[in-house]
């Protein structure tokens, strides 16, 4: 019975080397305290420089360089310095400036070795910590370090592998490209880098609708958080709008793909093979089984310096609000496998999707979020939820506006005096908003990643998910999701 009264309502509508001269202006301020900025030099002036660590420079074939000040009274580039490189063994040059030439060692025991490109390998070659340093890390903003031993202090490559991507692309690498991953690996070599990517079932195996996976420059109101562009997954179509490959198809009346899965095993068993659910809700009248669903597997090495990462992720559902509260509770998980040990701890289920509220009750990140005034829906309208046969009434405040709703195919709105539908709260769907997901590493692991969203108890009113911008970090996290 409440499947067809549901059918019928929708038929109505990251310390190590660092520079020995900084920048300064003159007055012994280096623009670092807060103080009112000043010109850091007269133009046309020069002076001396070396931007590699204090204890090489001299040493070997390492030297200082000139600046010279520019029209803008600031001081350009290091011209003509020499800095430590990797040793190079077999030719007779002390390239990395240690005093010792074509050494070949792994002082500091982190399986790089000087003339392996280790440009940090003692306290002596004048870092902090060596074992953070070498050619598998990643280079962390700020920190004055070459973390990854390439010549260049926070030289961080700007993310720019994600331009000009296929919207409808049918490499799965092309997608880790768009959340910003632009580094690869092999498995047999060191450095940090995605390894493989593929689109499965969240079983593991089987294959999605090509239709329910995009990278997107833009999808209605919803813009990137980094690079040009980001990934939509969805449970019908990953188009907005006037959005082609794949085409738009509406969400409030959904496209039920027809595909169906097991869900991830290791999540459920942590789970006692049942759907974990928000507090007060009904639980999923589907067992099991996941409806139109898509799961993209990343594996890749983790930089030797990393402890954590971080991903912009954001979930929108036609459920929203009819359905809040429902059995049809969408699901939309990132998973985790690292051998992380440390504290904080990743989730004993292995899901970083996931939102701790003040009194500690978890909450996975479905439509059922939305019940309760959890605050993590955010872009939708406030009012009624639950109103539909089988979902448990409530209203919510925690709406922040619909402006990240516009020109999503989320905003069409549906008649409100119409049986099934929420009165005034009558838009198509709504969403969380962007989101921040973190979860440990321990470095220079392999870790697999698994991202995956699908329709709970039916196959209809489809839901979205967005993920963007993956950022390492030298620090440990608190695994979760949280509000950006």
């Amino acid at each position: 019975m409440i499947g067809s009264i549901r059918y019928a309502c929708i038929l109505i509508a990251l310390v190590a080397c660092g520079p020995s001269v900084g920048t300064h202006n003159g007055n012994g301020d280096d623009g670092t305290d807060g103080g009112t900025q000043q010109q850091a030099c007269t133009p046309g002036a020069t002076q001396a420089c070396y931007t590699g660590a204090s204890a090489t420079q001299g040493v070997g074939p390492c030297t200082g360089g000139t600046q010279t000040c520019d029209s803008g009274g600031n001081w350009g580039v290091c011209a003509g310095e020499v800095v430590p490189t990797g040793e190079v063994c077999g030719n007779s040059v002390d390239d990395n400036c240690n005093g010792m030439v074509d050494e070949d060692a792994d002082a500091d025991g982190d399986g790089f070795t000087t003339c392996g490109g280790d440009c940090c390998d003692a306290t002596t070659d004048g870092c902090g910590d060596p074992k953070l340093v070498n050619p598998g890390a990643f280079e962390a903003p700020g920190n004055m370090v070459d973390d990854d031993c390439d010549g260049m202090v926070d030289n961080a490559v700007a993310a720019t592998c994600d331009s000009g991507l296929t919207s409808n692309s049918n490499t799965a690498m092309d997608y880790a490209k768009a959340m910003e991953l632009c580094q690869t690996a092999t498995v047999n070599d060191k450095k940090w880098g995605v390894i493989s990517a593929r689109f499965t079932l969240p079983s593991g195996t089987g294959s999605p609708n090509v239709n329910q996976r995009a990278i997107r420059p833009v999808f209605g109101g919803t813009t990137v958080r980094a690079g040009s562009s980001f990934v939509v997954l969805s449970t019908g179509n990953a188009a907005a709008p006037n959005q082609t490959n794949p085409p738009y198809v509406a969400f409030q009346s959904g496209n039920a793909v027809g595909t169906t899965s097991g869900m991830p095993t290791d999540w459920l068993a942590a789970h006692n093979n049942t759907l974990p659910n928000a507090p007060g809700c009904p639980a999923p009248t589907g067992g099991t089984t996941a409806n139109d669903p898509i799961m993209l597997e990343l594996k890749i090495r983790t930089p030797s310096n990393a402890k954590s990462f971080s991903l912009s992720t954001n979930f929108m559902s036609a459920e929203y609000p009819e359905w809040v509260c429902s059995a049809y509770n969408d699901f939309f998980v990132v998973l985790l496998d690292s051998a992380w040990n440390g504290s904080p701890a990743n989730p004993t289920d292995k899901s970083l999707a996931i939102y701790k509220s003040p009194q500690n009750q978890t909450y996975p990140v479905g439509v059922n979020l939305a019940y309760g005034n959890t605050g993590l829906f955010t872009d939708c309208k406030n009012g009624d939820t639950g109103c539909a046969a089988g979902s448990v009434a409530g209203t919510i405040s925690t709406c922040t506006g619909t402006g990240g709703l516009t020109g999503t195919g989320m905003d069409v709105a549906n008649p409100s005096g119409l049986p099934g539908y929420c009165g005034s709260n009558n838009l198509s769907g709504g969403g969380t908003g962007w989101l921040v997901t973190s979860g440990n590493v321990k470095g220079g692991e392999i870790i697999t990643l698994r991202i995956a969203i699908w329709d709970t108890s039916d196959g209809i009113l489809d839901s979205l998910s967005f993920i963007d911008n993956f950022t390492w970090s030298v620090d440990a996290s608190t695994p979760g999701t949280v509000i950006f």
